[in-house]
C-alpha cells in the first residue's frame, strides 16, 4: 500500500512549487547567503560580513583589523573548503528537485524534503562550530585580553560582544533557501491529502503558510525581559520594575530595554539615531502587558517614582489613565505630548 501511495504521481500544483524550489536555490548562488552587522560608537555607519556560497564579502578587510587586537585569526574565503563545495551541494539539489517535478513521483518529493532538512541541520551546525571556533582560539599574546571573555557571534539574532553589537540574519540567499524548503513542505501537505480544499482554496492555504513564515521572520512585538538581570541600554542600571519598563525595536531587529520612559526618550533624542520599527511601554496597572508607546495614555505625577525619576505611568486606555489622574489631579497626556515634555532633557552622564 504505502509503495503504491508513493509512487501515485503528482499532482500539477505539487509539481510546480518543487520546480519553483530548484529556480530559487539557483537563485541563491548569486546572492549573499548569510550576514552579520557590526555596530559600535566608533562605527556609526555599521559593518557587516556577507557570507556567500562560495565567498566572504562585506567590511572584511576592517573586520580582520580588529580582530587582530582582540587575537581573533583573520578570515580568508581560501581558508573555509564549505566555500569550494557548497555551490555544488547547492546545484545538486536543484537538479534533484526539477527532477522530482519532472518524473512526478511522490517518493522522490519525500526524499527531497527528508535530504533537504537534513543539509540544512548539517549547515547550521557547521556555521556554529565555525563561529565558536573563531571567538574561542584567541591568540594568547593579543593587545587586547578580556578575562573569560569569549567573541563567538550569534548563530542567529543579535549579541553583544564588548563594545559592538553583532545581530547575525540570513540574508537574500538565505531566504531563498528557507522559501525553497517550504514549498517543499506544502507540496508534501498537498500529496497526503492535509489540504482537503477545493483547488481555489490550495493557493490561500499557500499564501497563508508564506504569510505566517513573513510575519514570524519580522515579529515587532515585543521582546521579554529578565528583571533584575538585564541592564538599562542608556543609563546602565538593572531593569527591575515592570511597570516603568520600556523597549523598543530597530529595523536591523535589535532591541533596547529601558528600566524608565524617561531613559528610553533620552536615547532617542542623543546622538546615537536609531531607525526605530516599534517601541511598547510597560502597562503601569499589569506590569505582565506591553503596550504599543504609540496607542497608550499617559500621568506623569511625582508619587509614582519611577526608577530613573521620568514618573510617567503608562494605560491601555484613555478611562484607565483618567481614573488616576483625577486621583492625583494632574493631565492625561498621550505619546506626542510625552516626547515634547523629555525632549528637552539633559543627558545622562
Amino acid at each position: 500500500m504505502i509503495f503504491i501511495m508513493n509512487n501515485i504521481k503528482l499532482s500539477a500544483i505539487s509539481k510546480a512549487l518543487i520546480f519553483l524550489a530548484a529556480i530559487l536555490i539557483i537563485i541563491s548562488l548569486f546572492v549573499p547567503v548569510w550576514i552579520i552587522y557590526l555596530d559600535a560608537p566608533q562605527y556609526p555607519e555599521g559593518l557587516s560580513l556577507q557570507i556567500w556560497s562560495n565567498k566572504l564579502a562585506g567590511d572584511v578587510d576592517i573586520i580582520n583589523g580588529l580582530n587582530h587586537y582582540i587575537g581573533m585569526k583573520t578570515l580568508h574565503t581560501d581558508d573555509f573548503f564549505e566555500f569550494k563545495i557548497l555551490p555544488y551541494i547547492l546545484v545538486a539539489f536543484a537538479a534533484f528537485f526539477a527532477i522530482t517535478a519532472l518524473v512526478g513521483k511522490r517518493k522522490l518529493l519525500y526524499t527531497s524534503l527528508i535530504s533537504f532538512i537534513l543539509f540544512g541541520i548539517v549547515a547550521m551546525v557547521d556555521f556554529w562550530k565555525w563561529e565558536y571556533d573563531y571567538g574561542h582560539n584567541l591568540d594568547p599574546n593579543a593587545a587586547i585580553k578580556v578575562p573569560g571573555m569569549t567573541y563567538q557571534p550569534p548563530l542567529f539574532g543579535f549579541k553583544q560582544l564588548l563594545n559592538f553589537g553583532a545581530f547575525s540574519v540570513p540574508d537574500i540567499g538565505g531566504w531563498l533557501i528557507v522559501v525553497a524548503g517550504l514549498l517543499l513542505v506544502v507540496a508534501v501537505f498537498v500529496e497526503i491529502r492535509i489540504l482537503k480544499k477545493a483547488k481555489t482554496k490550495i493557493s490561500l492555504a499557500v499564501a497563508s503558510i508564506g504569510l505566517l513564515m513573513l510575519t514570524s521572520c519580522s515579529s515587532d512585538g515585543p521582546v521579554a525581559i529578565n528583571y533584575n538581570k538585564d541592564a538599562c541600554d542608556f543609563c546602565k542600571m538593572s531593569i527591575s520594575e515592570s511597570r516603568f519598563a520600556s523597549q523598543f525595536k530597530t529595523k536591523k531587529g535589535r532591541v533596547y530595554k529601558f528600566d524608565d520612559m524617561s531613559c528610553m526618550l533620552e536615547f532617542l533624542n542623543s546622538d546615537n539615531k536609531q531607525e526605530v520599527k516599534s517601541l511598547y511601554v510597560g502597562n503601569y496597572l499589569n506590569g505582565q502587558e506591553w503596550i504599543d508607546a504609540s496607542v497608550a495614555w499617559y500621568v506623569q505625577h511625582d508619587d509614582l517614582r519611577s526608577p530613573m525619576g521620568g514618573n510617567a505611568a503608562a494605560f491601555n486606555s484613555k478611562e484607565a489613565a483618567q481614573e488616576y489622574a483625577d486621583k492625583n489631579s494632574v493631565k492625561v497626556i498621550d505619546w506626542t505630548v510625552l516626547k515634547g515634555t523629555n525632549s528637552g532633557h539633559e543627558k545622562a552622564d
